[in-house]
């Protein structure tokens, strides 16, 4: 086993793949981790021998995925050996391995390939290619599709669910707050680093309060192997579902065993990609993506394209907390929040919003993002001073489209240029609210059985607990 003392590590580059922001023992290799390729390869191959896809291809050069201690929140053998193998496989070889087994003569075993591309992952290509983001989600899809990827799905209908259950949530939350010791504060749940660092390091005081409701990736994947697969006619483990995310922290959430079906032997989300993988592949196959035709990407619903890309509330993430609070002010106080002042505290990356009523302060919400802002937030929780209903938690500073997965310099340092442009490309995309996308209640009314209904529940939310009791686990240096 390895050492407890955590330290803030300097962020470094696995195998070219860009950086991982993470907490490191002293850059110790994970002790559950394969030592060399060969061993990691046996590792692998042994996971899916029953395959039968053995011959090389054009593609076995590229980079195979690391996890080290460094590299992600798993610190104290985080991750089981099986855990770990199945980290190996998120990337580019599995994807074309599944691929390369579709061009195969045995039917049996092709899967149908569908990649969901996550919002704040299309700014990324549409700054790095000097594109619109309209023009960069079609050729984004048309490049996947030239692999022989089926269908190319945007996660931001499933952010639309997430934030929907989030919001009613908090509201019960806050209704409950007198006779619940844990009802508040709530955090938000969708930054799969946060959750890891939560479950991992922190204990149930802390994971108690984190909200129910699956983030975007993993409501994504309930979509795709649920809804959408009933509507293809298919079965779960037919479909292969790729994700591509800014960071990945995405990678380690994808192998949750509350989001695996024993039944079907499936996972919701198969393998998940970074952009920076993505444009790997890119660079494998001598292509830019200014040369790639558009094409219109999918819906989950019959013949529909999905027309113009839209976001939601938030400079740099899903917006969480813009949407809880606005729909806590008007569900809880009558009041009709147009635009949100932030109040910046100790840092740009910790900031405060507030609801006044009748001179009394009501709401009091918090953006936290990167892990010094996180850890000062724990450290008031454990000492009863923490003053905020909600809080937007997210593990890299800056927020998703600073995901170490995207805009990395060679020596793994933020590009800040390219980072620049992305936030402008992301703060132009129109804003749609939740309420107001008529596919979702479509699908919460014909598939879900409605927004209350058991179904839903199951579907939408998960449940956190903490896994690590340590009493000294918040004694990280910084």
């Amino acid at each position: 086993m390895v050492q407890t003392v955590l330290r803030r590590c300097a962020r470094r580059t696995v195998n070219g793949l860009g950086m991982i922001p993470a907490f490191s023992v002293l850059f110790q290799e994970c002790s559950k981790k394969q030592k060399n390729d060969d061993t990691q390869s046996t590792s692998v191959d042994a996971l899916s021998s029953d395959d039968g896809f053995e011959e090389k291809n054009e593609f076995d050069t590229l980079a195979n995925a690391k996890i080290l201690l460094s590299d992600c929140l798993a610190c104290d053998s985080c991750m089981t050996s099986e855990e770990g193998a199945r980290v190996f496989q998120q990337n580019q070889k599995e994807f074309f391995r599944v691929l390369n087994l579709n061009k195969k003569c045995d039917t049996s075993k092709h899967k149908v390939l569908a990649v969901s591309i996550c919002p704040q992952s299309l700014p990324y290509f549409a700054a790095k290619f000097n594109l619109s983001v309209n023009e960069a989600a079609k050729r984004l899809c048309g490049f996947l599709k030239s692999l022989g990827v089926h269908y190319v799905f945007d996660t931001t209908i499933a952010a639309d669910f997430s934030i929907l259950e989030s919001q009613r949530e908090f509201v019960q939350r806050y209704q409950r707050r007198n006779q619940e010791e844990h009802a508040l504060p709530m955090f938000a749940s969708a930054c799969p680093g946060w959750i890891r660092y939560a479950e991992r390091v922190l204990t149930n005081l802390v994971t108690s309060h984190i909200c129910t409701a699956k983030s975007p990736q993993q409501i994504m994947g309930s979509l795709v192997k649920g809804y959408f697969a009933r509507q293809q006619n298919l079965s779960p483990d037919k479909i292969f579902h790729v994700v591509v995310a800014p960071c990945y922290d995405k990678k380690l959430e994808a192998l949750r065993e509350d989001f695996y079906t024993a039944l079907y032997n499936s996972s919701e989300v198969d393998c998940v990609l970074t952009s920076g993988e993505i444009v790997q592949i890119m660079e494998q196959r001598n292509v830019s993506m200014k040369d790639v035709p558009e094409v219109a990407v999918d819906s989950l619903f019959a013949d529909i394209k999905e027309g113009d890309v839209v976001r939601h509330d938030g400079k740099r993430s899903d917006g969480y907390l813009e949407h809880i609070f606005k729909h806590a002010a008007k569900e809880l106080f009558g009041m009709d929040v147009k635009e949100i002042t932030y109040k910046a505290l100790k840092n740009k990356d910790f900031q405060e919003v507030t609801l006044e009523k009748d001179g009394e302060t009501v709401l009091r919400f918090a953006a936290a993002y990167g892990f010094r802002n996180i850890q000062n937030m724990v450290l008031k929780l454990k000492k009863g001073k923490f003053l905020y209903h909600f809080v937007e938690v997210l593990a890299c500073p800056g927020g998703c489209l600073n995901g170490k997965g995207q805009a990395q310099t060679e020596d793994g340092k933020p590009d800040r240029a390219l980072l620049a442009q992305m936030e402008e490309v992301y703060a132009a995309i129109p804003v749609r609210l939740p309420e107001t996308n008529l596919h979702v209640q479509k699908v919460y009314q014909d598939w879900l059985e409605g927004m209350d209904s058991k179904k839903a529940q199951e579907t939408l939310h998960t449940t956190y607990s903490a896994v690590n009791q340590s009493t000294s686990s918040l004694d990280i240096k910084w």
